[in-house]
């Protein structure tokens, strides 16, 4: 069953992702009609986040900034899918780095670096990093169900040069890595919500207090990374810029939690500049009434 459907989807995708941009954003803007106003595809949701992090701001505003993250959305699919066949040359040019040098500094010294982000603009053409960066780039990713979707999605993130760890995986290859004195970028996103029986740390995020991933922090202290991160923003469609932001090249000089603070307070100003390309369709603040006594 699941190669029948596979062999349904996948050439459908393929023929999609040869399309030029142009004519893909058509379909997004036709998918962001249907999505918006026939579907409402966690409309509900999105607003109550935006209503959550900007309490301060008027309604009619946060309307307006649920219909860009709206058509946002529909443009980031279209792009996702862009992936499967989208060429080094295309994918430079519209995905630019500002300040590649920063990362590159830190290799050439020979040191190992986590490289944090969160969902923001487009993540999905950051596959691209290896081709500006001097340094083996390892990223983790959720596995699909489907066997022969997974291969597919997997190569597609991997052609640029990323090197793709199971996210259940990452942990044990870098270990081995770190046995065998190989040096290399770590990609961590680390902005949505963990699971509770996971969760080691609570704190507020615009103001609401959730739980926080601070596995990025325990790696780093524990392999000695240089923490990095990195913002995504969106230029005009189907453009983007990133820029890199050094949060510490001395991981164990910070207290617990420390670094995991730092790095919530940049990606709530850095949402803050284009709010309406957060990924807030995610329950971000769904455990808000769950917070444990001791960061009460």
């Amino acid at each position: 069953m699941q190669f029948i459907v596979f062999a349904i989807t996948y050439p459908f995708i393929w023929l999609l992702s040869k399309l030029p941009m142009r004519i893909l954003y058509l379909k997004s803007d036709f998918f962001y009609l249907l999505i918006y106003y026939v579907i409402g595809y966690r409309k509900q949701v999105v607003l109550d986040n935006l209503r959550l992090a900007f309490p301060e701001r008027p309604e009619e505003e946060l309307l307006k900034i649920r219909k860009k993250f709206f058509k946002h959305l529909m443009d980031l699919m279209m792009e996702s899918v862009k992936a499967f066949s989208i060429s080094e040359k295309e994918i430079l040019k519209r995905y630019t780095y500002v300040n590649p040098e920063l990362v590159n500094k830190y290799a050439k010294e020979g040191k190992s670096i986590a490289l944090v982000g969160a969902h923001q603009a487009n993540w999905e053409w950051s596959t691209s990093l290896p081709k500006v960066l001097d340094i083996d780039v390892y990223g983790a990713y959720t596995k699909l169900n489907n066997k022969y979707f997974e291969k597919k999605v997997r190569d597609s993130r991997q052609k640029f040069g990323v090197i793709g760890y199971k996210t259940s995986e990452m942990v044990r290859g870098m270990q081995q890595r770190f046995s065998n004195k190989q040096q290399g970028l770590y990609l961590l996103l680390s902005d949505q919500s963990p699971q509770i029986h996971k969760t080691y740390y609570w704190r507020k995020f615009f103001n609401i207090k959730v739980p926080i991933h601070t596995g990025a922090e325990m790696l780093s202290k524990k392999f000695d990374l240089v923490v990095i991160n990195y913002v995504t923003k969106k230029v005009k469609r189907g453009y983007y810029k990133t820029e890199f932001q050094l949060i510490t090249e001395n991981p164990k000089d910070f207290d617990n939690y420390q670094i995991t603070d730092l790095y919530t307070e940049l990606t709530e100003k850095n949402i803050l500049e284009q709010p309406e390309f957060y990924l807030w369709s995610h329950k971000r603040f769904k455990h808000r009434n769950k917070v444990p006594a001791e960061f009460q």
